[in-house]
């Protein structure tokens, strides 16, 4: 595609450039998995609505602007470059919208996805389940059907944002005689609602970044049922999709989390104190060799979804090939944070931010389905290998 930007799309740039440094927070927000944390987020959420900044790509009456998928990577690039706060809505923003967009009813759209925008109703992901974690498809949560609407029971788990989250979105299975893709339902549901329980998970921080949720009979309206009863696995691939390959890791992360690492590096190997310098037992040459390298991949990411971009605006899907994304923004994220950590040495542990980042870059590997899941994606549905060839 033409990475050259027209006239209109510098202007969209320049415009969120400058929106962000006018309105950014003096100080870093406290941690989203705080009360207090969780409100300030919610607040600036709201803050970017009103401006017509938290969707940008959607369409003009549910709060965004009409504008394409460049512009909401450009968005992306600047609002990670200015180290923006975090997104409290993301698991609805980012994950649930879309699969809105492609199989909700309008009555759904109409009902959800202005609330979200605002951060008026922020949105938990309930899929994982103590024995149904990378393998989805072993779920036990069950949905049974009533008058009006189904009863859902069941337990769900390491459901991020749950502990203070609105709503939540999960499958469960509606028909016990089908096969394992088959007879799950995807629901949407109130977390207030009568027969929900959120119990917090404490992180190794002591904050609740993930919840159980406990179900005990929760009715649901036949209104939210999410695609066609029975057919939850593929409406669910949709979510997925997203959550592996475009929006959910959107290459402005990496960008600027790249673009710091430069900066730590100049840093450490100028006129820094001793402390910043590299540690004495690795040669600058490899830790140099590391840090273009981190460069690269970022560079690399944002190149590819750049081409992802350009398939879908000329009709493609968003497929299997997430999960070649998955694989690329996980590994990366994990070894940029590792090289700024040796370029730290000691101290390193000492420095929040990147320590922080590394910490969360671990769990990449895991969540969005695990990159050992990932891999036999890629070989089966990409590749066309048997299974028995799988290394």
């Amino acid at each position: 595609m033409d990475l050259d930007l027209d006239a209109e799309t510098v202007a969209f740039r320049d415009e969120v450039r400058a929106w962000l440094a006018d309105h950014l927070p003096r100080a870093p927000l406290p941690s989203m998995d705080t009360p207090e944390g969780y409100e300030a987020h919610r607040a600036w959420e709201r803050q970017l609505c009103h401006a017509r900044l938290s969707v940008v790509a959607w369409p003009s009456e549910f709060g965004g602007r009409d504008a394409g998928l460049v512009e909401w990577l450009i968005f992306e690039e600047e609002y990670h470059a200015a180290g923006a706060p975090g997104r409290v809505s993301q698991n609805g923003i980012f994950l649930l919208a879309p699969t809105l967009f492609a199989h909700g009813t309008p009555a759904q759209r109409d009902r959800y996805l202005a609330p979200m925008a605002r951060a008026d109703e922020v949105w938990a992901q309930a899929w994982s389940e103590p024995e149904a974690g990378s393998d989805l498809a072993a779920l036990r949560s069950r949905a049974a059907p009533v008058d009006g609407g189904w009863l859902l029971s069941g337990q769900k788990t390491w459901s991020s944002r749950a502990v203070h989250a609105d709503r939540g979105f999960g499958l469960f299975r509606t028909d016990p005689s089908a096969s394992r893709h088959r007879g799950l339902t995807y629901f949407l549901f109130d977390l207030r609602a009568p027969g929900v329980t959120v119990r917090p998970i404490p992180q190794l921080d002591g904050e609740p970044g993930f919840a159980e949720i406990f179900l005990d009979e929760v009715f649901v309206p036949d209104a939210d049922v999410l695609g066609a009863v029975g057919d939850g696995w593929r409406v669910a691939m949709s979510t997925a999709s997203n959550e592996r390959g475009l929006s959910l890791r959107s290459p402005g992360r990496f960008l600027a989390a790249a673009s710091r690492l430069v900066s730590l590096w100049r840093s450490a190997s100028g006129d820094a104190p001793a402390s910043c310098k590299a540690p004495a037992d690795r040669p600058d040459d490899a830790l140099a060799d590391r840090v273009v390298d981190a460069w690269i991949g970022a560079r690399a990411y944002q190149l590819h979804t750049f081409s992802t971009v350009s398939r879908l605006l000329a009709g493609g899907s968003l497929g299997a090939e997430s999960s070649v994304g998955k694989l690329f923004w996980s590994e990366l994220d994990m070894s940029l944070h590792e090289t700024a950590l040796d370029l730290l040495g000691a101290d390193g542990e000492l420095a929040s931010p990147w320590l922080d980042g590394y910490l969360f870059a671990l769990a990449g590997p895991i969540y969005a389905g695990t990159n050992e899941i990932q891999r036999n994606i890629v070989a089966e549905r990409l590749l066309g290998l048997p299974k028995e060839a799988r290394g």
